[in-house]
């Protein structure tokens, strides 16, 4: 049986920094994979939020998200404008119901989301929201929800400011490495150089580094946040 995957992202290029490679893998073993992205990106850079000022970064960074979702094969994306970086001013139960809503359409048996450990605000405000909007009650389908990470905020948290990121599965994303990296240079507006952790480099090499870790090649990591088998899966 196929399986239904669910992204849910912060920011536009989270998605491939966080599970590029799986997603990637997901799409080629015939899996149906959708991607979320909530905040809109770019308007924290403003002394003061104005969409109106940023529609061209705005209509880039959409691009972006379609063109870099297309290399890996996705095609069920959908966008958000929730104000970037802000998402903690947001009233929590809209971020959970925009959540909800794409937990039902989908009716994932995956879910991939930022972890808690982050330094950024709308990672971690919107790791919050998953973790309620996937809550297990019964006719939840979800079996595996998986927390990612993704450079220039994971490694960036202090120790003793939140939890540490401790990943405990690991993805083998040896065949769709260079896929993962050829999205990310569609979202070259956000990307930066070597030697910034965003940069595509580094990107390999986090990839080498948590692939040599499990012996592949190449894998992404993940904290497994839980883990359901049912009694027809084990029976």
């Amino acid at each position: 049986m196929k399986r239904r995957v669910l992204v849910c992202a912060a920011h536009p290029d989270d998605e491939v920094l966080g599970c590029g490679g799986a997603m990637a893998r997901h799409v080629s073993d015939g899996d149906h994979v959708a991607v979320v992205i909530f905040a809109e990106g770019f308007t924290s850079r403003q002394a003061s939020r104005d969409r109106g000022a940023a529609t061209e970064e705005l209509g880039l960074l959409r691009r972006s998200a379609m063109t870099a979702n297309e290399i890996l094969g996705v095609t069920d994306v959908a966008l958000y404008d929730f104000p970037d970086n802000r998402m903690d001013s947001m009233d929590m139960l809209d971020v959970v119901k925009a959540v909800e809503f794409h937990v039902e359409r989908v009716r994932p048996d995956t879910v991939y989301a930022h972890s808690a450990t982050d330094v950024n605000i709308d990672h971690r405000t919107l790791h919050e929201a998953v973790i309620a909007a996937t809550r297990p009650m019964p006719g939840n389908q979800i079996k595996h929800l998986l927390f990612f990470e993704v450079p220039s905020s994971t490694e960036w948290q202090t120790p003793g400011s939140a939890p540490s990121f401790l990943p405990n599965w690991y993805v083998d994303v040896t065949g769709t490495l260079d896929l993962k990296l050829k999205a990310l240079q569609a979202y070259d507006s956000e990307m930066r150089c070597w030697p910034h952790p965003r940069s595509i480099r580094n990107v390999e090499y986090l990839a080498r580094v948590r692939g040599a870790t499990v012996g592949v090649e190449a894998a992404e990591a993940f904290m497994l946040g839980r883990a359901i088998y049912r009694q027809e899966e084990v029976s």
